[in-house]
């Protein structure tokens, strides 16, 4: 019988992180000033004092692959490499002739894949000084990220987390303050931004665009801090695709290749860690007819419903101005319990690929993805964060596509994380109280009347 899991020796581990700049059929629109409205250069950096001067490199970098430090692979090697799942038991309920794979990023101290880029942000910063680093989390994944690189490299850490998730999620709060950081629920009393806010609506849920304007007012109001950011931005795509480099090497163990890769996207560092290693055999034609599947909530549907516009990355216009498919800057998304994924933009890479037609995008409801939640942890064991959960969803609807057509197609699941801090999530699905969120069609429109206007260039 086949192997189960794939396991990666440590010696094995990817030692760069491979960079898609240069290797995209056309080049990224460029990032945008918010105050100027001018384009910003090719080189960098973006506009001061967001990031370290180290991932601004990063961001405008035309290097093929990229070193991990040695400080960085050391913190790495605390929980990776990660393991490569072949799901025989999730097939076999399924009666599919498919070969369903998974990586799991669920094993990293922090549940999730957040700690691939929160520890190199957080080494860059002690490298360069500084002594305070801030940022917004939704679900509270990437916030209890950062709160564990800041631990291991002593750095403070102030995490603006959306109230909606604050308050779904007590214990990531609690695990953030186990580490060291302070969380706040966001809009917060401690920003100008959040004043604003709760003035108009002390009962505000909050939104991740809201909780960026936040972390970024703190950071250009204290000399020792920097901004740090858990998704969207294209250092942080570049730090997560290690996973996608080892799965290349277990994938070579176990003698199999994708034809479908699914993963969910909120901002879309997780899938575009899995996919961008892949993708490149797209581009170059050597695997042409290799799918890739974004999956995102339809309540917050931004790529299948959004339009490709210039827009502000958060609500109060301190962050660049990008090109992307967008919902809107200052867009609430309704509260469905998949945090992560409740962002009004997307990452520029995965839009741009999206645009040039070499990636896809599906919206699917809540209810249905708890379903395939729990056959999921019926079958493979592991309670799955509601945002992977939408990936298992389509996963599962492609294996049973194959069981109906009888091909055997190989489908590679990005699994960014554990749901152990989501059980009340599944309590509303198990009791029947769990709802869906129809699309928000008029709050989008009225969010997009605000779009930043743009000179042609």
């Amino acid at each position: 019988m086949e192997r189960a899991m794939y396991f990666l020796d440590q010696k094995d581990m990817p030692t760069h992180w491979y960079n898609i700049i240069p290797d995209l059929p056309e080049p990224l629109p460029p990032l945008v000033h918010p105050a100027t409205k001018e384009p910003l250069p090719k080189e960098g950096p973006l506009p001061p004092p967001l990031f370290t001067d180290s991932v601004n490199k990063q961001e405008f970098s035309q290097e093929r692959y990229i070193e991990i430090p040695d400080e960085v692979l050391e913190a790495y090697r605390t929980y990776r490499p990660t393991v490569l799942h072949r799901a025989f038991r999730l097939e076999k309920a399924l009666d599919t002739p498919a070969k369903i794979f998974y990586k799991y990023e669920g094993t990293s101290q922090a549940g999730s894949h957040k700690p691939n880029t929160a520890i190199a942000q957080a080494y860059y910063a002690k490298k360069e000084g500084v002594k305070r680093l801030t940022t917004e989390t939704g679900a509270g994944q990437w916030g209890s990220a950062l709160a564990f690189g800041c631990a291991f490299f002593g750095l403070e850490c102030k995490v603006y987390m959306v109230r909606v998730s604050y308050n779904q999620k007590p214990y990531r709060r609690i695990l953030m303050e186990t580490w060291g950081a302070q969380a706040v629920p966001s809009p917060s009393p401690d920003t100008e931004v959040g004043r604003r806010f709760l003035a108009e609506n002390p009962e505000h849920t909050g939104s991740l665009g809201i909780a960026i304007s936040e972390a970024c007012e703190d950071a250009y109001a204290n000399d020792d801090t920097k901004y740090t950011i858990g998704s969207v931005v294209n250092h942080v795509l570049l730090h997560q695709t290690i996973i996608g480099e080892e799965t290349r090497k277990q994938m070579e163990m176990a003698d199999a290749y994708p034809d479908i890769i699914v993963g969910c996207i909120g901002g879309g560092s997780n899938f575009a860690g899995q996919f961008l290693p892949w993708i490149r055999d797209k581009l170059s034609g050597k695997k042409p007819d290799m799918r890739i599947i974004c999956v995102e909530p339809y309540a917050a549907p931004t790529l299948t419903k959004g339009p490709y516009a210039w827009d502000y990355g958060d609500i109060a216009g301190l962050a660049p101005i990008v090109r992307m498919y967008t919902l809107g800057h200052d867009f609430i998304p309704p509260p469905v319990h998949a945090g992560g994924l409740r962002y009004h933009g997307m990452a520029p890479i995965i839009c741009h690929l999206y645009k040039l037609g070499f990636v896809e995008a599906q919206a699917v409801h809540q209810v249905a993805t708890f379903e395939a939640g729990v056959t999921f942890a019926r079958t493979e064991g592991i309670i799955t964060a509601p945002e992977p959960c939408h990936d298992l969803r389509v996963a599962i609807d492609e294996a049973l596509k194959c069981k109906e057509s009888g091909e055997s197609k190989t489908i590679l699941i990005a699994h960014s994380g554990h749901g152990h801090f989501d059980l009340a999530a599944y309590d509303e699905y198990l009791s029947g109280r769990l709802q869906d969120y129809e699309y928000p069609e008029e709050k989008v429109k009225e969010a997009l009347k605000n779009l930043p206007e743009v000179p042609a260039f």
